[in-house]
C-alpha cells in the first residue's frame, strides 16, 4: 500500500510527540541520516543563498500559484494555465537549484550523498539545507524567485504539442492548499485557472486510458500531528491533486521527448510486467472470484475496482508486484534498450521536484541545453552515468525510512491495546494460508497477522485480535 507521512485526520488514537521522537531518534542512527547539515554545507548554502545566479528573462507577469500540503515550505512547482486557441497553454515554473548549488561545493557534495529528501513525521532529512529548500529557492508567495519556466502546449485532445524551458524570474501569487482549490471548486468559486487545470488533468487522464497506463487507486496510509499527538489514517487523494500530477507527468514526458531526440539525458524507468507475474495475478483474481475477462486487460481491471470493498483492496494489494522494479538510466549518443515506463505507458523522466530529489536537477538542466541548442554542461554530463546507482541507494534508503516510521508510529498508537479486537480486511495470504497481511481501518493499520487455526481469508473483512504491539522493534502483530 502507498504510505506517506503527512495528512490530517483528528479521529485517530494518537502518539504522544515525545515518544515518537526518541523513535525518530533510534531509525536515524540505524539508517545513518542526520536532518542536520555539516557547518560548511549550512554556512555554503547561506551565502548562496544571498547571492544566487539570476537570469535575464523576466516572466514576473505570469500569475504563478502553488499547490501543496498545507504545512509543505520546499515548494519545487507552480503553475498557470490559459487557453490558447482550442487547446492550452502550460506554463509550470520549477525551483532553479542549479542557481543556488555550485557544482563540487560542499552543498553539492552533500546532495549527492543524501540523493533525496527523506520525509518523517514532523522531522525530515532534506535534500538541502533550510535556507535554499525551505526560503530562497523555494517558490514561496514572498518575492521573485529563478525557475526553469517550462511552457508546454496541449491540444484540445489533452496531447503535448509544443515544449520549451528557459530559466526565468518568476514570482507566485499564493501558496495554496489541495484541500482549499478543492473546496473552492466544489463550491463554484475557484479562480478560472483552476477550472482549466481541471480540464487539462480530466485529458491527460484519458490519454493515459488511451496509452493503456494503470496507476493503484489505494488509500494512502498517513501520519499526522493533532494538538501535540501523532495519528494514523487512510486517505484517499483529492481529485485536484490527481490533476495537478498530470502537469507534472505531462511535463516529465516532455522532458522525455527532449532527451529521447537530443541522445542524451537519463530518464525514469519500468519494465513491462513479466507474463508470468500477469498469470500468477490472473489467479489471484480467480481466488478472490473478482472476474478479469480474457478481453481485459490489466489496466482496464484495475481502474474497475473499488478499494472499498475487501475483494478489490485485497486484488489491488497483489497488483503492486507488477509494479516493482522502478529505475533510472543514464545515457549519451544511443538510446537506452529499454526506455519506458511501464505504468505510464511514456517514457519519462523525474524534472519537476528539484527540491526534494537529487536527479531532478540533472535532467532539468539537460533539458535546458537541448531547448537552447547548447553543449550539456561538462558538470552534468560528468556525473550523469553515476545518477542511477546513486537514485537507486536514495531510493532504498527513503523507502527504509518511511517504512521504519510508519511501523514505529502503528506500535506506538497501539501498544496499550493488546488483547483488543479490530476490524479489518486480510489483504494478502502467504503460500501457506497461515500467515499474511491485514489492514485495520481504525486505527489506520497495515500489519502482519496469524491465522490461529484453518487459513486465511484472503479479500475478506474480518475482526482480528492484537497479540503485539512493540515500539521497541516497532512490530505490530495479530491473530484472527
Amino acid at each position: 500500500m502507498p504510505r506517506r507521512v503527512v495528512g490530517v485526520s483528528p479521529k485517530v488514537p494518537g502518539v504522544h510527540v515525545q515518544a515518537l521522537r526518541r523513535g525518530l531518534a533510534a531509525i536515524h542512527e540505524e539508517l545513518g541520516v542526520s536532518p542536520a547539515f555539516p557547518s560548511a554545507v549550512e554556512e555554503e548554502a547561506l551565502a548562496s543563498a544571498r547571492a544566487p545566479r539570476l537570469p535575464e528573462l523576466d516572466r514576473t507577469d505570469i500569475p504563478f500559484v502553488t499547490i501543496d500540503p498545507e504545512s509543505s515550505r520546499d515548494l519545487d512547482q507552480a503553475l498557470h494555465l490559459e487557453r490558447q486557441g482550442s487547446g492550452y497553454r502550460v506554463h509550470y515554473a520549477i525551483a532553479d537549484v542549479a542557481a543556488f548549488v555550485r557544482p563540487g561545493g560542499a552543498v553539492d557534495e552533500e546532495a549527492h550523498r543524501r540523493g533525496e529528501t527523506l520525509y518523517g513525521a514532523g522531522q525530515k532529512v532534506a535534500l538541502h539545507p533550510p535556507a535554499v529548500s525551505e526560503d530562497a529557492c523555494s517558490l514561496l508567495p514572498d518575492g521573485d524567485r529563478p525557475a526553469l519556466l517550462w511552457t508546454i502546449d496541449v491540444d484540445a485532445a489533452g496531447e503535448g504539442v509544443g515544449v520549451r524551458v528557459e530559466r526565468a524570474m518568476v514570482r507566485s501569487r499564493a501558496k495554496l492548499s489541495y484541500a482549499g482549490v478543492q473546496a473552492d471548486l466544489d463550491a463554484g468559486r475557484a479562480d478560472p485557472v483552476f477550472h482549466l487545470l481541471r480540464e487539462v488533468g480530466e485529458l491527460r487522464l484519458a490519454r493515459e486510458r488511451d496509452r493503456g497506463g494503470v496507476s493503484l487507486p489505494l488509500p494512502d496510509q498517513e501520519v499526522d500531528l493533532v494538538d501535540q499527538r501523532w495519528v494514523l489514517s487512510y486517505r484517499r487523494p483529492l481529485p485536484v491533486e490527481e490533476w495537478n500530477a498530470q502537469i507534472s507527468l505531462l511535463t516529465g514526458m516532455a522532458a522525455a521527448g527532449l532527451m529521447s531526440e537530443g541522445q542524451v539525458g537519463i530518464l525514469r524507468t519500468l519494465a513491462p510486467p513479466d507474463p508470468r507475474d500477469v498469470r500468477r495475478l490472473r489467479r489471484v483474481a480467480q481466488a478472490l472470484s473478482v472476474g478479469w475477462p480474457e478481453s481485459t486487460t490489466y489496466p482496464e481491471l484495475i481502474r474497475g475496482l473499488d478499494p472499498s470493498r475487501a475483494d478489490h483492496a485485497a486484488m489491488l494489494n497483489a497488483s503492486t508486484s507488477l509494479l516493482r522494479g522502478s529505475g533510472y538510466v543514464s545515457f549519451t549518443g544511443t538510446l537506452p534498450e529499454q526506455p519506458m515506463h511501464a505504468a505510464l505507458a511514456s517514457a519519462y523522466s523525474h524534472v519537476t521536484a528539484p527540491l526534494r530529489r537529487l536527479v531532478d536537477r540533472y535532467a532539468g538542466e539537460v533539458c535546458l541545453a537541448l531547448c537552447a541548442g547548447h553543449p550539456v554542461p561538462e558538470w552534468v554530463t560528468a556525473r550523469l552515468g553515476d545518477l542511477p546507482a546513486t537514485m537507486r541507494e536514495s531510493t532504498r534508503r527513503a523507502n527504509q525510512y518511511e517504512r521504519a516510521v510508519l511501523d514505529l508510529v502503528e506500535a506506538e498508537v497501539l501498544r496499550d491495546r493488546v488483547g483488543e479486537t479490530f476490524a479489518g480486511m486480510v489483504v494478502d495470504v502467504d503460500e501457506n494460508r497461515r500467515e499474511g497481511d491485514v489492514m485495520v481501518t481504525d486505527p489506520a493499520v497495515e500489519a502482519r497477522v496469524t491465522a490461529t487455526s484453518g487459513e486465511l481469508p484472503l479479500g475478506q473483512d474480518v475482526r482480528v485480535t492484537l497479540a503485539l504491539a512493540d515500539p521497541q522493534r516497532r512490530k505490530v502483530h495479530f491473530e484472527l
